[in-house]
């Protein structure tokens, strides 16, 4: 018989990230090691005895929601990207962000735990979350238990392919100007976002269409040649008329 009963859930910190919009994302946590954020916990967990012994751990397990799509609703089989989109599998066989519950799980490389006034922070490396994302939980990753190497991987028994990045000189100069002005090295991160092609599948064989990205505080213009991927310009937000 289903259930009948209902749960509240509240959330224990917010992410603070280095992406801005969902187009962009990686499919999967530590494809862009570049990728950096930061856990904020709030009150009343924003304690750092709430975190005694988690600097012995490198990784951590996060639950969080997709916040992004909760008015959105969720179908019983979707098209994951890594079947190019041609084919249907059941919501539960993928890991959609469109579930009954918008509930995410992702184990990022765990950084600097530390204190700023009253807030406490963790830094995090390679994570796929969503600036604002609410997280629920975090838990060690244990290395014993949580990696099980005769694992089956479905129809994602591989990491995908990624794509060469080419940047155009103009692109480069003002990346290095950015990193001169920010202190944030982004031509890395740049080229791990890039090289994952966030490309919907439906637009996967477009030549020369331009699109654009949001990481940090820069919009990222780039697109796709015929054995590449070119980043033609970036633009600071302050730059970029409303």
């Amino acid at each position: 018989m289903p259930s009948s009963h209902s749960y509240t859930l509240s959330p224990i910190g917010i992410i603070h990230s280095c992406y801005k919009e969902k187009f962009g994302i990686p499919r999967q946590p530590g494809l862009v090691t570049e990728a950096t954020a930061r856990l904020e916990l709030i009150a009343p967990y924003n304690r750092l005895d709430t975190l005694d012994g988690l600097n012995d751990f490198s990784h951590i397990w996060i639950q969080f929601i997709f916040h992004a799509n909760q008015q959105e609703s969720w179908k019983a089989k979707v098209r994951p990207p890594r079947l190019g989109g041609q084919k249907k599998m059941g919501v539960f066989a993928t890991r959609a962000t469109h579930r009954p519950n918008p509930i995410g799980l992702s184990v990022v490389k765990m950084g600097r735990i530390y204190k700023e006034d009253t807030k406490v922070f963790i830094d995090l490396h390679g994570a796929d979350l969503l600036d604002g994302t609410p997280v629920l939980d975090i838990k060690p990753y244990l290395p014993y238990a949580d990696n099980i190497p005769e694992a089956k991987g479905g129809f994602a028994h591989t990491r995908s392919s990624t794509h060469k990045v080419q940047f155009s000189a103009t692109a480069k100069l003002q990346c290095e100007r950015y990193k001169t002005e920010n202190k944030r090295p982004i031509i890395s991160l740049i080229e791990q976002v890039i090289a994952q092609d966030p490309r919907p599948s439906y637009l996967s064989d477009q030549i020369d269409r331009e699109h654009g990205i949001r990481l940090w505080d820069i919009n990222v213009k780039w697109c796709a040649r015929s054995d590449h991927f070119e980043i033609l310009e970036i633009e600071h937000e302050t730059e970029i008329e409303i």
